[in-house]
């Protein structure tokens, strides 16, 4: 956590998925908006293999899923669906590095993380991955041996840049309270047992030893606790499910050095408030907990509240600024 204390985040960046299907385009938005933290964006209007389950599926190594009409299901050799996503991401990559040439400072990639990945990924029965427990190990060994190729093939393209990684886990609390849904969706499948998840995240958090890594998930309840004793740098949320219940549990985590990926700026197409109106909520939870002011800038990120796929290409670029503007805004005035 030290190392990660030291490195130098960004005010604001984006979540992941963005509409449209031109890479150049996505890319050239997002380098053009977020100058000191740009990301990877995702864009998954292409079709299956740009979505986040088909794009992390093309990451695993020695695994292979395809698509099935109930979703992606893993399979023994590697096919069309998987030749597509492998492509769909050098496309991808080749953008980021047309556009980030001498770049230097944070750079953000996403992946779904094992638990999410577990939960959408069928085996050849039908059922989740989730449902079997030695799948659940392998899939993680998978993505983990994926991803150290994937980060390798990033910084090679990008060689100036200080990777931030992030797993993305929407369904993660969904695993914890065993409300993920069998294929016949009568019964749900056990909660996951608590120390193993977290162990599991240890590892593949592990596996990023040149950076930071953010746990992202949009849903409610994001097991703070759990993420940071998991080695999470930092923890990527929408701002807007907060209650004061989890006080308690972001103010130790901003004490403890962990940061904020606070969603403020909304994910679904809405009249946007000025700046100073997106970071109100922020600055009146900074009040509630009692921590200074001069810690915002260094404790807080702005993004969208998730990923902005829905939106049109027009609010998306504006959703993006507006998290610009509002950093800005905070940084200027953090009372």
């Amino acid at each position: 956590m030290s190392e990660n204390s030291q490195f130098r985040f960004g005010a604001a960046t984006g979540v992941g998925s963005l509409p449209g299907g031109d890479a150049r385009e996505a890319v050239r938005t997002v380098t053009g908006t977020f100058e000191d933290f740009p990301f990877l964006p995702e864009l998954p209007a292409r079709g299956p293999g740009a979505d986040m389950i088909g794009r992390t599926a093309g990451l695993l190594v020695e695994l292979y899923a395809r698509v099935e009409p109930s979703g992606w299901r893993l399979g023994d050799r590697p096919g069309r669906d998987t030749k597509r996503a492998r492509s769909l991401l050098g496309e991808d990559l080749d953008a980021l590095e047309e556009f980030t040439q001498g770049y230097e400072g944070p750079l953000k990639v996403q992946v779904v993380g094992p638990w999410t990945l577990a939960a959408q990924l069928e085996l050849r029965n039908g059922e989740a991955a989730l449902s079997d427990p030695g799948a659940c190990r392998d899939l993680a060994a998978s993505l983990a041996e994926g991803l150290r190729q994937h980060l390798a093939e990033v910084r090679r393209r990008v060689p100036g840049a200080q990777l931030v990684l992030q797993l993305d886990e929407p369904s993660l609390t969904a695993v914890l309270r065993g409300q993920i849904k069998s294929a016949s969706g009568y019964r749900t499948h056990r909660a996951a047992d608590r120390q193993i998840v977290e162990q599991t995240l240890r590892d593949l958090v592990g596996v990023h030893t040149g950076g930071p890594v953010v746990v992202h998930s949009c849903a409610p309840d994001v097991p703070f606790a759990l993420l940071r004793r998991a080695g999470a740098a930092a923890v990527s949320f929408d701002f807007s499910l907060l209650t004061e219940r989890n006080d308690e549990v972001i103010g130790e985590a901003v004490e403890g050095g962990t940061r904020l990926f606070a969603g403020v700026v909304p994910s679904a197409e809405s009249p946007l408030s000025d700046p100073a109106g997106s970071v109100m909520g922020v600055r009146t939870l900074w009040r509630r907990l009692g921590l200074s002011p001069g810690l915002l800038a260094e404790a807080v990120t702005l993004t969208p509240a998730c990923g902005l796929a829905g939106t049109s290409p027009g609010y998306a670029r504006t959703a993006l600024a507006q998290c610009v503007r509002a950093a800005r805004s905070l940084a200027d005035n953090p009372e």
